[in-house]
């Protein structure tokens, strides 16, 4: 079986990702199912989303067939193409995501004068924060930890203090804390535009994380 950058399989670093992420969500954990997972995507909502690292197009197919009821999701580990073929027509892409992994290491950072740095954590549920002295939240991040790794979640910055090395900032904290705590690896799903930061930091692509859902009535 293929290994990632930081020595994991594919099946591991999704199934850590969905723990961790809903450690992060507090929502209740996931449930193994063939090839992947399945949780629930939130009160009040009752719908499901199922998470594929191991599959076959008919089994995605297959799947999507069970699922076809309104707001219910699919994601898997691979090609967007793949997972759009495998579902109905009728179902909408979301935007791409990519599965991104690093091996945590000390890392120096400077908070500028006018902002204050704060992380927190409460159980495997860390959250990092950066206030501007105006009292604007100016960035965010949250981390849920499922044993060795950190799973980073909800990675914000406002728009009012974008470009200004806030990101970069806040992931170098956040990773700084976990390695403290004894996580040894990271995992995030960043979007296109976040990719390009995440791979200055370090990171690893591992996999394109495409997601589709059954449209609405």
């Amino acid at each position: 079986m293929t290994t990632t950058p930081t020595g994991h399989t594919l099946p591991e670093l999704v199934t850590a990702w969905g723990r961790g992420r809903a450690h992060s969500r507090i929502t209740a954990p996931p449930e193994p199912i063939d090839g992947g997972f399945e949780v629930a995507v939130g009160p009040p909502s009752t719908e499901v989303r199922q998470v594929f690292h191991t599959y076959t197009p008919e089994s995605l197919a297959a799947a999507a067939a069970r699922l076809d009821t309104p707001g219910h999701q699919v994601m898997i580990a691979g090609p967007t193409a793949l997972l759009a073929s495998a579902v109905p027509s009728t179902w909408t892409l979301d935007e791409g995501g990519h599965l991104m992994t690093v091996a945590f290491a000390p890392a120096s950072y400077d908070v500028p004068a006018e902002y204050r740095l704060t992380v927190e954590t409460a159980g495997p549920l860390s959250v990092a924060r950066i206030h501007h002295d105006n009292g604007d939240l100016a960035a965010s991040a949250r981390l849920g930890r499922d044993g060795d790794f950190g799973v980073f979640d909800k990675v914000v910055t406002a728009p009012a203090h974008q470009r200004r090395g806030l990101g970069s900032l806040m992931m170098r904290a956040l990773s700084g804390h976990a390695l403290a705590l004894g996580m040894r690896f990271g995992l995030l799903v960043g979007s296109d535009e976040g990719r390009a930061l995440y791979e200055h930091l370090g990171w690893s692509f591992v996999s394109d994380f495409p997601g589709a859902r059954s449209k609405r009535g």
